[in-house]
Order: structure tokens, then sequence, then C-alpha cells
């Protein structure tokens, strides 16, 4: 009789239930697997598109050329957007897949611990049958033994019991840990898409600006390219002597020692398309035979712009507010505590405010045409924090120009670093 308690007890313990999730974890696997072939269709759409829009981007600048490239730009954000959208929805899958793992072992370990307990209660009541009572009860030695033998399997078998409940625990904390990530990555996305259709809204903005000053004629087009032109001439003269009075001295203890990978570049996708200093362009006769103060990165309009580095929001402006003034148009300037301060140029809508703590990697706008820039893209200047000051451009110039009341960032020369020796 207490041989087979004994085993239906162990029996008990060795059959573990199986609990069934609403949707099986192979129609939840086919489901992302569906997400995912999406995904790599729709990149190869973006790669396409971003060959196409390198491929206009080395013809002559036109009205057509320029709408055009705002036209592959919007297919490439929709395309974008789409594969966000998607991999939402793939770790939405995937988290519903954890949640169904975490709730089958959270109702295996219940379902096991009791039954444990109710066998470990039942064991005890039958441990009070006294000795004697066994050996000259029904059986004799013979069935003592044998329940003894039982008894050691019991003990084998809860022992073996606790240890898989202690790895079902081990392994819910993991699914719970993982469940954790994937949401933060859930959330980190959606915030992508908020980013990407806030680029696709200035997208048409900008192209219903475009054809609104141009009315829709290549020769006002020109005009307006040969008039920025002629401002920032203009402009880079000014900057030049207000910057040539400004007394500054070096102190390279002051600055991160040059390595690749100090600053993250402000753009997802690179394309340098002006180097820093005494470029050709520079020698040319273009920013007035200073060399150039910054890179420039090629960006579609509407392109989110991050963070070089974490820091505080040194200042923001946005120089069209002046009439007849094209300089930098939208700017931000970012204090880091390393020495360094970054600028980038040219936005087409500012992300941040002026003391805003920031991080590496953060959206701080977007980039656009604004200023003195005869097509979409980012200028992006590396100071020494030390160097660089916020000011209106006509201070202490004695001058008048269109831009003395705008007010930018201004160094002398010696404080501007090469961005390529930080990045």
């Amino acid at each position: 009789m207490k041989i087979r308690f004994f085993s239906a007890l162990i029996a008990t313990l060795l059959v573990a239930p199986f609990f069934a999730a609403s949707q099986s974890a192979e129609e939840l696997r086919n489901q992302i697997s569906t997400h995912t072939t999406k995904i790599e269709t729709l990149n190869k759409e973006i790669a396409e598109y971003e060959r196409q829009l390198t491929e206009i981007g080395g013809k002559k600048q036109t009205l057509q050329s320029t709408l055009n490239s705002l036209d592959i730009s919007r297919k490439q954000l929709t395309a974008r957007m789409n594969v966000t959208k998607n991999s939402i929805e793939s770790l939405q899958l995937e988290l519903q897949a954890l949640d169904g793992s975490i709730d089958d072992k959270e109702q295996s370990i219940s379902t096991h611990t009791a039954g444990l307990a109710q066998a470990i209660n039942q064991m005890n009541e039958v441990d009070n049958v006294t000795l004697a009572e066994q050996l000259f009860g029904e059986g004799g030695l013979s069935s003592l033994w044998n329940e003894l033998e039982t008894n050691y399997a019991f003990q084998d078998a809860v022992t073996n019991h606790i240890q898989s409940l202690e790895t079902a625990r081990e392994n819910l904390i993991v699914d719970r840990e993982e469940t954790e990530k994937k949401k933060a990555e859930l959330e980190k996305q959606r915030k992508k898409l908020v980013s990407e259709q806030t680029s696709l809204d200035i997208n048409r903005r900008e192209q219903q600006s475009l054809l609104s000053q141009t009315k829709s004629q290549e020769s006002n087009y020109q005009k307006l390219l040969k008039d920025k032109q002629a401002a920032k001439i203009a402009f880079e003269q000014s900057l030049n002597e207000l910057e040539s009075k400004l007394e500054y001295t070096m102190d390279p203890t002051r600055l991160p020692t040059a390595g690749k990978g100090i600053l993250r570049w402000p753009l997802d996708s690179v394309k340098v398309t002006q180097d820093f200093g005494d470029t050709a362009f520079a020698r040319s006769g273009a920013y007035a035979g200073k060399g150039h103060n910054g890179i420039d990165l090629r960006a579609p309009i509407g392109t989110p712009i991050r963070a070089a580095l974490s820091g505080r929001i040194e200042g923001t402006g946005n120089s069209d507010q002046v009439r007849g003034c094209y300089s930098y148009g939208k700017w931000v300037l970012i204090k880091h505590s390393n020495g360094l301060t970054t600028l980038y140029a040219h936005l087409s809508q500012v992300g941040v405010s002026e003391g805003q703590e920031v991080y590496t990697g953060d959206v701080i706008g977007y980039s656009g045409n604004t200023g003195y820039a005869t097509g979409p893209h980012l200028h992006f200047s590396v100071y020494a924090s030390n160097g660089v000051r916020v000011m209106k451009l006509g201070q202490s110039t004695g001058k008048k120009t269109p831009c003395a009341n705008a007010t930018i960032p201004v160094a002398p020369y010696g404080a501007y670093l090469n961005p390529m020796n930080y990045l």
C-alpha cells in the first residue's frame, strides 16, 4: 500500500504540466520572420534612393534637381518609416512570446511548488508510522526494505524537482530581463518613428516654400542662389574681421588628446562633401581665403542631426531672422565637459533650447538649407571651448553689414579644431 503511495508521489513530481499560450511560439516566429523579410526589402529600396540622391548631388544645381532630390528624400523617409513600423511590430511579437513564456514558467513554478508541498506533507504522515508497526505489519521485513528503497527514490525525486524549480526561476529572471530590454528598444523605435515623421513634414514644407519663393521658375531659383552666394561672401569677410581681433592662446592641456571616436558622427549616414582648413575649394577663393572652419556633410533636408557628445546647449539661433543676412541660418552650439564645443549649422529645425542637457546621439534638430547654404547640408565645427563665444557679428567690427545684428558663435581661427581628429 505504502509502496504504491510512494510511487504515485514520485510520478506526480516527475510529470511537469504544460501551458499553451494564446498564440503558439511557431505562429509568432512566422510573423516575426515576415516582418524581417519586409525590412530587408525596404532596406534595399532605401539604398537605391541613397544612390539616386548621390547621383543628383553630383550634377549642376537646378530647381528641378532640387525638387527631384526632395521627392527622392521623401520616398526614402517613407521607406525608413515603414522599416521602423515593421521593427516595432516585430518587437511587439517578441514581447508577446516572452510574456507567454513568463506566464508558462510562473504557472509551472506555482503548480510544482504546491504539489511538492502536498507530497512532503503526505510523506510526513507516512513517517508517523512506527518502525515496529512497519516491521510486524503486512509484508514484514521484505515490505519494509522495499518501502525504504522507494523512500530514497522519493527523496532523490524531491531533490531533483527542487533543482528544476531553481532552474525555472533563473530562466524566468532571464526572460524578464530580456523583456525589459525589448521594451526599452520598443520605446526607442517609437521615438525614432516620431523623428522620421517630423523629417517628412519638414521635407514637405521645404518643397512648398521653394515653389513659393521661385514661383516654379528656374531663373528665380538661380537668382536666389546668386543672392545667397553674394551674401555668403559678405558674411565671411565680416566674420573673419571680427575673429581676427579676438585674442586667444591655445592651451593643449585643456583639450582631449586627438583620437578616433572621441566624438560620434552627427549623422547616421556620413558623406563628407567639404573638408576642414586649406582645401582646394578654399584656395579657389572661398571662405575669404581663411580656410574652411569646419566640415560639411551631405544631409538631405529633414535628416535628424545628433549630438556628437553629451553636453550642455550653450546657445541656439537663427541668423535668417536678420533680413539680408545669410550666415549659419539655424544653428546649435553644444559645450562638452572635455574642453570641446561643437557647432551644427544650416538646420531646418532646432529641437533643443539653451541650457538643456543632451546626451550622445540625441536628436538636436534636423538638417536644412538655411543661412548661406546653397544646398542642403550640415556644417559641423569643433572649437576649443575656452576660445568660442556667442555674440553679435557686428560687435567690435566697426562696420555695418547685413549680419551685424545676427547672434552666432564666434572664435579666433586658432580655436577652430579639425573635426576629423576627433570623429
